[in-house]
């Protein structure tokens, strides 16, 4: 039985995400420990964190609709923090071995086939063509549903990349006001001059971790966030494309090799093994575990 979701293991958790995190922080904490910064000066200052993060939120809360906010940042996190390994070559494999049997035995004795998918979107493509549908009216509704996804999940990227533009203008929003305070405590300082100098150089030290904070959220969190979001869309898109092709192929009566061809030039040359090619043909892969 060929049960193909959209990926494998989509309900893991993306190693890749979590390592490139702890790089990325571990990488910033090193350089700081080692160019002699105060760690404790970095991460003490809560109301850094409290204006970058909250204001970033409020601001890109103000620029989208808050069904299209909430949906964004619950969307992007499960793509970013979920494993997705999209499997191009093993819905082509499928395909061909449905395009065999709709020839042999004709469209109607995919009906079994096409019940037992767990993917919605290829079964309702095949449930279409067993139905008889024209092929026009076919493509048309899987492409405006293939479009239609992509372009829920480019509101996420975009509502990740909207976080990452306000992130360091939130931070020099808060050295400005880190400065002001500073400022406002000189005016009224007593002390001599080596100690106002000492007293300049603290607060201006502390009033530039808020753009720290800023400029880390934005290049370490939310725009690789929203990074790897386009790219998992990219790869759902052309899994889409793929299966319409075949879909159509097999309504039109294409021989296995014929739609295999056709759907293999989506494809990197590289992501084509040649121990499975073969002949030119490529072997049904062992889908969801079967």
């Amino acid at each position: 039985m060929s049960e193909l979701s959209p990926a494998k293991g989509e309900m893991g958790l993306d190693v890749a995400t979590i390592i490139g995190i702890v790089i990325a922080f571990g990488a910033v904490v090193l350089a700081a420990a080692i160019g002699g910064v105060d760690l404790s000066l970095l991460f003490a200052r809560y109301e850094a964190f409290l204006l970058v993060i909250g204001g970033t939120i409020g601001a890109t809360l103000i620029s989208f609709p808050y069904k299209v906010f909430s949906r964004g940042v619950a969307a992007g996190f499960r793509t970013v923090f979920s494993s997705a390994e999209y499997y191009e070559r093993e819905v082509i494999a499928v395909l061909a071995r449905f395009a065999d049997t709709a020839r042999r035995h004709g469209l109607l004795a995919l009906e079994p086939e096409a019940a037992a998918l767990e993917d919605p979107f290829l079964r309702r493509g095949l449930q279409l063509v067993i139905d008889g549908r024209d092929t026009d009216l076919v493509r048309k509704i899987l492409e405006t549903e293939a479009m239609f996804v992509h372009d829920r999940n480019a509101k996420s990227e975009a509502v990740f990349n909207t976080l990452g533009g306000y992130s360091p203008t939130l931070g020099i929003i808060g050295t400005v006001l880190g400065l002001i305070a500073m400022l406002k405590d000189l005016g009224a300082a007593s002390v001599g001059v080596a100690g106002i100098t000492a007293s300049i150089g603290t607060a201006t030290a502390q009033a530039f971790v808020a753009t720290f904070v800023g400029i880390v959220m934005a290049n370490l969190v939310w725009l690789p966030m929203a990074s790897k979001i386009r790219e998992r869309n990219k790869q759902l898109l052309l899994l889409r494309e793929i299966m319409i092709e075949g879909i159509l192929s097999i309504q039109a009566g294409d021989n296995p090799g014929l739609l295999e061809e056709k759907l293999n030039a989506f494809l990197d040359p590289s992501d084509l093994d040649p121990k499975e090619i073969g002949d030119g043909s490529l072997r049904e892969a062992n889908l969801a575990g079967a």
